[in-house]
């Protein structure tokens, strides 16, 4: 059994029921992270539809997030979800602006170690990641 994340007619990732709900239920997860809804629908006969204009802007504050984050943590549990969601944006024809803005420390997430604050969230090691997922993710 899998289920679809779909923008009208145009299916986006096609990932099976549990991977669905995970995927879901960490979108929800994150959402308050950000304050920004995810533009997911309910599921409806095995669909999720999803409001792209939303949702590229769930994602895009989600990847603004990670990137001005000095807290390897924050980032590591962003990372997996965001690099998924990132080729459904791509999927869809669209980009997320944050990846190629200049990003600043939020201080909110600040991780200080023996040689100072540590690096920011790297947008080359989350281009990497997504087109691992890419290959992994069936439509």
């Amino acid at each position: 059994m899998s289920q679809y994340f779909q923008v009208n007619d145009l299916v986006l990732w096609n990932p099976s029921n549990r991977v669905a709900e995970l995927f879901v239920r960490t979108s929800e997860a994150v959402a308050p992270l950000v304050d920004v809804p995810t533009g997911i629908g309910p599921m409806r006969a095995d669909d999720y539809e999803i409001d792209l204009d939303v949702f590229v802007a769930f994602v895009d504050a989600l990847v603004a997030q990670y990137l001005s984050s000095s807290h390897a943590i924050l980032r590591s549990l962003l990372e997996g979800f965001v690099a998924t969601a990132l080729v459904m944006v791509d999927r869809a024809g669209r980009t997320v602006p944050s990846l190629q803005a200049t990003a600043t420390l939020d201080p909110r997430d600040v991780s200080v170690g023996p040689g100072g604050i540590a690096p920011l969230g790297d947008p080359e090691r989350l281009y990497e990641l997504a087109r691992r997922h890419a290959a992994a993710m069936a439509r």
